[in-house]
C-alpha cells in the first residue's frame, strides 16, 4: 500500500486527502498544526457586515477526512532524495508520494511600517481581520478612503477591490459618501486581466465615481501621518503629461490616474504619498519559509511544478497545488477545486502504471467579484486569460456572468459556502 503524505490542511490538502481516501488502497497522512479551518472567500463579506465571521470557521477535527492520519505539526525540511520530510519537532516522515498544499504566507515586513500599522487605527485588511475592517468602515466620517494592494502575488487578486465596492455603497447608506473620495491604488496597469470582466468593472468604477491609480507599488505605510507611500513604476513624464499633479489644468494621463480626485499628496525621495483617512490593503504575500528555503522551490520561492501536470519539475513523486505552487494563474479556492482531481488522477496513474497520466490543468481559476450589496460579476478564466464561464451557470438563469447579477450574489453568499463545506471538502467534484 502506497503512502501519500500531504502538507497543509487548507482547501487543497483536505480535498486531496478526501479524494484519495475515496479511491482506497492508499495510506494518507496529513500535516496541519492549526486548530481551525476557515472559509476565507467569505471574509470579503464579513468586512462589509454581510456575513457572520463565526460561520467561516470550523474546527480542523470536524473537516478532517475519516481514515486520514493527522499529524498536528509543522513541516520543516525536505529530503526528496530519500523521500522523507522532517517536522519542526524533529519527527521524520517517509512517503511514497508527497503533495504540497501549504498555502501562502502574509509577510507585512515587506512594506515599511506595515507591521506596526495593520489592524490598528484606520488601517485594516480583510486578509487578516475582516471584523476590524467593518469597525473601520463604521467609524469612517469622510475624507480619503484608500484601497490598495502590495506588488506581490496575493490570494484572490480581486479581493482588494471587492471590499471597496461594498464600502462605497455603505458610505452612501451611512451618509458620508458626499464628503468621501474613494481611491484605488494598484501596482497593475489594468483593473482586471480578463477583458470582458475589466469592461464591466470600469463601468462600475465610473458609476461609483472611484479614482483608480495604476502602476502604484506600495513601499511604506506611515500610520502616524496617515500616508501610503508608493513608487510609481510607469514613467510619469511619458507623453509630456503631468499625471499626478492634483492642482493643475494639465491633462492627466488616465493610464496612470483614472478619474482623478483632488486628494492630498506628498512627494519625497522619488516616492509619491497619498494621504488617507482610512486604508484597506491586501498585504504582501509569499510562499511559506519552509518552502522558499527548500530544494523544492524555484528561484521565486514557489513550489517548482509543471503547470499542466502539477508534478514537480525535478522530483516525479512530488506534486504541488494551491497558493504556494508556481502556477501563472490566480490563487483562489476555485483554482484548487480544479487542481486537486489532476493531482489525484496523476498520482493514481503513477501508482498503477509507473508513469504520469494524461490529466492536465489549463490554469482555470475563478474570482467572484462582488460589486455591491446584492451584485456580483463572476470572472472565470484560464492561463491565457480567456473568459471561460461554467455552463452550469445556466441553471441559475445567468446568461452572461461578466455582467453584474443578483443571482451571482446569492451564489457567492449562500451556494458556494454550502458546496465548500458539504461537497468540496468531502472530496466530491463540483
Amino acid at each position: 500500500m502506497k503512502h501519500i503524505v500531504i502538507v497543509g490542511g487548507g482547501t487543497g490538502g483536505i480535498m486531496t486527502a478526501s479524494q484519495f481516501l475515496k479511491k482506497g488502497n492508499v495510506k494518507v497522512t496529513l500535516l496541519e498544526p492549526a486548530e481551525f479551518h476557515y472559509y476565507q472567500p467569505a471574509w470579503t463579506l464579513v468586512g462589509a457586515n454581510a456575513f457572520n465571521f463565526e460561520k467561516t470557521k470550523r474546527t480542523m477535527t470536524s473537516v478532517m477526512p475519516k481514515g486520514v492520519e493527522w499529524i498536528k505539526e509543522y513541516a520543516d525540511t525536505f529530503d526528496p532524495e530519500n523521500n522523507t520530510l522532517t517536522t519542526k519537532n524533529g519527527r521524520k516522515i517517509t512517503y511514497d508520494y508527497l503533495v504540497l498544499s501549504p498555502g501562502i504566507k502574509i509577510d507585512n515586513s515587506m512594506v515599511k511600517g506595515l507591521p506596526e500599522a495593520i489592524d490598528k487605527g484606520v488601517v485594516c485588511s480583510n486578509y487578516t481581520d475582516p471584523e476590524f475592517t467593518w469597525e473601520v468602515l463604521q467609524n469612517f466620517k469622510g475624507g480619503t478612503a484608500l484601497f490598495t494592494q502590495a506588488a506581490t502575488p496575493i490570494k484572490c487578486g480581486g479581493a482588494p477591490q471587492k471590499i471597496m465596492y461594498l464600502a462605497e455603497e455603505y458610505f452612501t447608506k451611512s451618509g458620508v459618501r458626499a464628503k468621501t473620495k474613494v481611491v484605488f491604488a494598484t501596482p497593475g496597469g489594468v483593473i482586471f486581466g480578463v477583458k470582458p470582466i475589466a469592461k464591466t468593472l470600469m463601468e462600475v468604477i465610473n458609476k461609483k465615481d472611484i479614482n483608480v491609480r495604476y502602476h502604484h507599488t506600495l513601499v511604506e505605510v506611515d500610520a502616524k501621518k496617515q500616508i501610503a507611500w508608493y513608487k510609481v513604476t510607469k514613467d510619469p513624464e511619458a507623453g509630456g503629461c503631468v499625471v499626478m499633479q492634483d492642482h493643475s489644468d494639465t491633462k492627466i494621463d488616465e493610464t496612470i490616474n483614472f478619474n482623478n480626485k483632488d486628494v492630498e499628496i506628498s512627494r519625497e525621495d522619488g516616492l509619491f504619498g497619498i494621504h488617507f483617512d482610512m486604508l484597506h490593503l491586501a498585504p504582501p504575500q509569499t510562499a511559506p519559509d519552509f518552502i522558499k528555503n527548500s530544494v523544492l522551490a524555484n528561484e521565486g520561492g514557489w513550489i517548482d511544478v509543471n503547470i499542466q501536470t502539477l508534478q514537480h519539475n525535478k522530483y516525479p513523486n512530488i506534486f504541488g497545488i494551491g497558493d504556494a505552487a508556481a502556477l501563472p494563474t490566480a490563487k483562489t479556492g476555485a483554482a484548487i477545486r480544479k487542481q486537486v482531481p489532476i493531482v489525484v488522477g496523476n498520482i493514481s496513474y503513477l501508482i498503477s502504471h509507473d508513469k504520469i497520466g494524461e490529466k492536465t490543468y489549463n490554469g482555470y481559476s475563478s474570482c467572484p467579484l462582488v460589486t455591491g450589496y446584492g451584485k456580483m460579476v463572476l470572472a472565470e478564466f484560464d492561463y491565457d486569460s480567456n473568459f471561460t464561464p461554467d455552463p452550469k451557470l445556466k441553471r441559475l438563469l445567468i446568461k452572461d456572468s461578466s455582467k453584474e447579477h443578483r443571482r451571482l450574489w446569492f451564489l457567492k453568499k449562500y451556494i458556494l459556502p454550502h458546496l465548500y463545506w458539504n461537497k468540496m471538502l468531502k472530496g466530491i467534484d463540483v
